[in-house]
């Protein structure tokens, strides 16, 4: 099974992340089928690559809850919505 889940990256006390498709029994800093997008929480910032976050999520990937809130905020679900109607 494949998730979309964040990858942390960055220094001590300065982390951002990767939001990559891995599969589950991965570990956080595992081999990644894709990066998929970029978080960093201190400057507030996402980066998404919305063709690749639809292929995965077509085909079944779960995206972890800390990933779900930060798509949701991206307003990505509206955009799908728009896309897909």
């Amino acid at each position: 099974m494949v998730k979309l889940r964040l990858k942390r990256c960055g220094r001590k006390n300065e982390a951002v992340y990767r939001i990559v498709a891995i599969d589950v029994r991965s570990r956080r800093e595992g081999r990644d089928l894709r990066k998929v997008g970029f978080y960093d929480p201190i400057k507030n910032q996402t980066c998404l690559n919305i063709p690749a976050i639809l292929y995965f999520l077509e085909k079944g990937a779960q995206p972890t809850r800390t990933v779900y809130d930060i798509l949701r905020k991206a307003e990505f679900f509206k955009d799908k919505e728009r896309t897909l109607s």
